[in-house]
């Protein structure tokens, strides 16, 4: 039998800080699945204007800062960015220097899926953004906010308990 995810505001907020995508993807609940859930999230996330999604990277430490405690958000973060774990002082150094650049620049943290990248990769990466215009830079952002926000709900859906039902 087909299971229902009934995700809760709360739980919705760990995958993404804006409580306007929080408050559209808990109005549409239960969820048939973790297809629908992303259906619905990919949806909220499109309809954000940007305020929302500066609420959003507010909740995102700089690469190479974890974000301390024990909520389910900042085990998640810690665990996004463990390909921070082996990087080597220099590659910590340049990322810090580029993190003030970037926010310098454009007013906010800058925000990757670290998921899966090593130190070295998120720093290319850090130096080609540097060079995207306001516009095309605000592009980037919403679509690594939408890559996190996707792992995140999958973690979310799968995790034991309360977050739902299958």
């Amino acid at each position: 039998m087909r299971g229902r995810l009934d995700v809760t505001e709360g739980g919705l907020l760990a995958c993404c800080a804006s409580r306007r995508w929080a408050a559209e993807v808990a109005a549409g609940r239960p969820y048939a699945d973790l297809a629908e859930l992303r259906a619905a999230s990919a949806t909220a996330l499109a309809d954000l204007d940007w305020a929302d999604v500066e609420e959003a990277l507010s909740a995102h430490p700089r690469i190479g800062e974890r974000l301390r405690g024990g909520s389910r958000e900042a085990a998640w973060s810690r665990g996004e960015q463990s390909g921070m774990d082996a990087a080597a002082v220099e590659v910590r150094t340049a990322l810090a220097d580029g993190n003030r650049a970037y926010e310098e620049r454009f007013g906010h943290v800058f925000l990757i899926c670290a998921t899966g990248l090593g130190a070295a990769e998120m720093l290319a990466a850090l130096r080609v953004r540097l060079r995207n215009d306001a516009a095309a830079e605000r592009a980037a952002v919403r679509a690594e906010l939408a890559k996190i926000v996707d792992l995140r709900l999958a973690r979310l859906a799968a995790a034991p308990g309360a977050e739902g039902e299958r």
